[in-house]
């Protein structure tokens, strides 16, 4: 186990991940161990660890994978596992799965008994980097995304990047977004590094090296502003507008992955940024283009505006009635709580 130097959170990168959890099952002393997973995690990812001592087969929850089924009713099923399996408050949830079991995870153990111990052990680049590791745990309601939730913090985050070759090169390209948006907030370096990366040439070798530098990114923003009251917005760069086309994806029935909603939401915000921050039209072209070569364009259309609109005002950063945008002065310089108006809002939307 290789600590990473996080000061808002425990993380770790581990090669051995059933050596590793029987470490820290042993200092956190459960009575009962859970684990949860989905569909996918428990055919793929679940044999990596079955053998660890003191996890029956009657404690594994398994879920429907999709963050179309991160919902109430996803969650009571959880509740309602670790109830008749006799969870108490010092029974251990592990959550193995990427960014839906660790939010649906973590909430249900931040919120069942008042809270009982859990691991994220995240299986995607996505959840490698960013669902796992903050503290915001959630789930979607009433198609609004992670509109019910609560901050809590993992006891522990155990990364093992091997498991990103269980990964097809859509979610992988999903966790990418996330890694861009750091980078995007980080420093000039970092975001030339990954733009330097011939997008053909993604893999999950050639990912793995890069996820601790980007949790890092992550953890200097959370360790600052644990509960988002400042600055820990920047980390929302790109999902004002991601966020609203994610929600409308799934209203209408076609789901995409959130890393790709990411994608298309960084792009409108950075030509905010460029006109109203500032921020490099050279650069902004640059990622636009970048984001095109591997993501594709979405294909929302002008007649969806007026619905993008409504799901951006239910954005958790929204005070008032006014649409609170992260946008850059420059790269590395996030700039927090700046207020769009609809016709700007629509503009750079429209022109893509």
């Amino acid at each position: 186990m290789q600590p990473l130097p996080t000061k808002s959170a425990p993380v770790s990168l581990s090669e051995d991940p059933v050596a590793d959890l029987q470490e820290l099952i042993e200092k956190i002393s459960p009575d009962k161990i859970f684990l949860l997973t989905d569909e996918h995690t428990h055919e793929h990812c679940l044999p990596i660890i079955e053998d660890l001592p003191g996890l029956s087969t009657d404690r594994i929850i398994k879920i429907t994978a999709g963050d179309d089924h991160k919902h109430l009713d996803a969650l009571a099923s959880v509740w309602q596992f670790l109830s008749a399996g006799g969870a108490s408050r010092h029974s251990l949830l592990i959550n193995l799965g990427g960014g839906m079991p660790c939010d649906l995870g973590g909430f249900a153990a931040a919120s069942y008994k008042r809270g009982i111990p859990f691991i994220n052990l995240p299986t995607t680049l996505l959840s490698m980097v960013d669902a796992s590791v903050g503290g915001k745990t959630g789930i979607n309601f009433n198609g609004f995304k992670n509109e019910i939730g609560a901050f809590r913090i993992a006891d522990m985050v155990l990364i093992h990047t091997p498991f990103l070759n269980t990964l097809d090169r859509e979610n992988l390209l999903s966790g990418y977004a996330e890694m861009l948006k750091h980078a995007l907030i980080d420093k000039p370096e970092t975001l030339e590094k990954l733009l330097d990366i011939d997008p053909s040439a993604i893999s999950a070798d050639k990912l793995a090296g890069l996820v601790a530098e980007s949790v890092l990114v992550k953890d200097r923003y959370v360790e600052s502003d644990p509960l988002e009251g400042g600055i820990r917005k920047a980390l929302n760069l790109g999902h004002t507008i991601g966020h609203a086309f994610e929600s409308l994806a799934m209203k209408q029935g076609k789901p995409v992955l959130h890393g790709y909603a990411v994608a298309w939401g960084i792009i409108p915000e950075l030509k905010l940024a460029v006109t109203k921050q500032g921020f490099s039209k050279d650069i902004s072209e640059k990622v636009e283009s970048y984001i095109d070569e591997l993501y594709g364009v979405h294909s929302f259309t002008n007649d969806d505006s007026d619905n993008l609109y409504q799901l951006m005002q239910h954005d958790k950063k929204n005070r008032g009635n006014r649409i609170n945008f992260t946008l850059l002065s420059r790269v590395g310089e996030p700039v927090i709580d700046v207020d769009c108006s609809r016709e700007e809002i629509e503009a750079v939307i429209s022109s893509q």
